[in-house]
């Protein structure tokens, strides 16, 4: 039997700096309306790959994090920044493709719960999108999923992940694959479970910027930029408490 895991608020130093949130997106494009946002605003650091600055917006303390796209970066990034400072909550924001009947571009979606949809352990009796050894998903923070439901317009529901870009040679495997997701990304998952691991309420917020379709890789480059200020004001809203404007 493994050892009970002890949920901790951050493996962080005592003397770390405290944040309220710690917000990380994969690209430039989705942390820009976070920095545009800020009153204060330090000198970026890069750490690896990752790329962090302390801000203020609101008057709450944020570290805005960009990861990089993937899982390897953004589950890196997720540890280097809850190793630098203290937080109760980690963020991610930016976009995904849709996949849900009725999801549209420009919609904004916050993740009930996160699974992998390339994980495939099912021959040694795992469920399909578990890595071997964790849970089958991982929950969004309680209390900030039942906020979003009482936003207006704001769709709450699974979330996939996986290092492809899902367009349309792939879409209809995962949907009838994950038939309850709503959006699919490359990063939401591995973030959710490196907070998992150290015990770190998580939530992902995004914007709807493809319908992964055959026109995908076109949408997005037209959308990004959009959809990202969307889920930034989202994000920010359930974050901090407080509205973005």
């Amino acid at each position: 039997m493994s050892p009970e895991r002890t949920p901790v608020l951050s493996p962080a130093p005592p003397n770390a700096t405290t944040v309220d949130a710690v917000i990380i997106t994969a690209m430039d494009s989705e942390l820009a309306p976070f920095e545009r946002r800020a009153s204060d605003l330090s000198t970026p650091r890069q750490v690896g790959h990752a790329r962090t600055s302390l801000a203020t917006v609101s008057g709450r303390r944020l570290l805005l994090v960009r990861s990089g796209i993937g899982t390897v970066n953004a589950a890196v990034a997720t540890a280097l920044a809850v190793h630098a400072v203290r937080t109760s909550i980690v963020v991610s924001s930016g976009s995904a493709g849709g996949l849900g009947v009725g999801v549209r571009v420009g919609d904004v979606v916050v993740g009930s719960d996160y699974t992998y949809s390339d994980a495939d352990a099912t021959a040694f009796g795992y469920t399909l999108g578990q890595v071997p050894g964790m849970p089958v998903s991982y929950p969004g923070a309680p209390a900030l999923v039942e906020r979003a439901k009482a936003r207006s317009g704001v769709l709450v529901g699974q979330m996939v992940t996986s290092d492809s870009f899902v367009d349309a040679r792939m879409v209809d495997h995962v949907r009838a694959a994950f038939p309850h997701a709503l959006t699919t990304d490359m990063e939401s998952a591995a973030i959710a479970q490196a907070c998992h691991s150290f015990g770190l309420p998580f939530v992902s917020v995004r914007g709807i910027s493809d319908l992964c379709g055959p026109s995908a890789g076109e949408a997005f480059n037209l959308a990004v930029d959009d959809v990202a200020a969307l889920a930034a004001d989202l994000a920010l809203d359930l974050a901090t408490g407080q509205s973005a404007s």
